[in-house]
């Protein structure tokens, strides 16, 4: 068990895919707090803000391209050659929802969620795979306590994070005896662009925190690289969502199904009524 610091120190190359935004901006800032001389890319179709001028490579990627991936992963294992001796971490962090009923969302959305919450995932940790195996290091996957139970509103988001969840358990399992591990973690609502982005004009939960679920994306990186650094395979943020996640996965699924249905209808109407509640 080691620090987030002596942890990141023996790392070549930090990659993280998304970092323009939310977890994976805040995942970056706080790593260049930690290791300021570290090589750290940024995998992402927005370039991250000006503190990451100085310090860090950015890669211009639409990571839902196969072919913008391949290309992507190409020039990362040139920076790798050069970096010279050390481990290598990889961030999964791209991803986005969309709020609404099935049959009233757009089908080509849903599709290229698929290939940037799953695909780009398993695609990008495959290329990568041979140097993680060689060099040692860590697969960082950022699912979602949506994972751990059926989500409707939110029903191709919800199993896109169900499958980063039990992927990214069963590859540390499979990866037992290497010297690389692998982390899923599973925050709830994060203060981010996610649920402009998923279709909700503001948060459904309180700004400030008080008495909601939300947290915000630098607490949640925080946490993020102290299981990392302590090996732990699974973070589900905060003890409330713990208790959620329990909930999905110890009750019927069903009756899973039905309650988190109605508690989301709600969320989206309380928002559309005179803001979130």
């Amino acid at each position: 068990m080691s620090t987030p610091i002596e942890y990141l120190k023996r790392m070549s190359v930090i990659i993280v895919t998304g970092g323009s935004s939310g977890i994976g901006s805040a995942l970056l800032q706080t790593i260049i707090k930690l290791v300021p001389n570290a090589t750290i890319c940024n995998l992402s179709r927005s370039k991250p803000g000006v503190f990451f001028d100085e310090c860090g490579i950015h890669i211009p990627t639409d990571l839902s391209d196969s072919i913008a991936l391949a290309a992507a992963a190409q020039q990362l294992q040139g920076i790798i050659d050069e970096a010279g001796p050390g481990e290598l971490l990889l961030f999964n962090n791209s991803g986005f929802g969309d709020y609404g009923r099935f049959a009233d969302l757009s089908a080509g959305k849903q599709l290229n969620m698929i290939d940037l919450n799953i695909k780009a995932i398993v695609d990008l940790t495959a290329q990568l795979l041979p140097q993680l195996l060689q060099r040692g290091g860590g697969v960082v996957n950022i699912a979602s306590i949506a994972g751990f139970q059926p989500t409707p509103y939110l029903a191709t988001y919800g199993a896109t994070k169900a499958f980063v969840l039990n992927w990214t358990l069963a590859l540390d399992e499979d990866l037992r005896g290497t010297k690389v591990r692998t982390l899923v973690v599973c925050p709830g609502p994060t203060r981010s662009n996610f649920f402009k982005s998923a279709g909700f004009e503001t948060p459904p939960m309180r700004a400030d925190g008080s008495g909601g679920l939300d947290m915000s994306s630098e607490a949640v990186a925080e946490l993020t690289l102290s299981a990392l650094a302590k090996g732990k395979p699974l973070l589900v943020t905060g003890w409330k969502n713990q208790c959620i996640a329990w909930f999905g996965s110890k009750f019927p699924i069903v009756a899973v199904t039905r309650i988190g249905g109605a508690i989301l209808r709600k969320m989206r109407l309380e928002v559309h009524q005179g803001g979130s509640k």
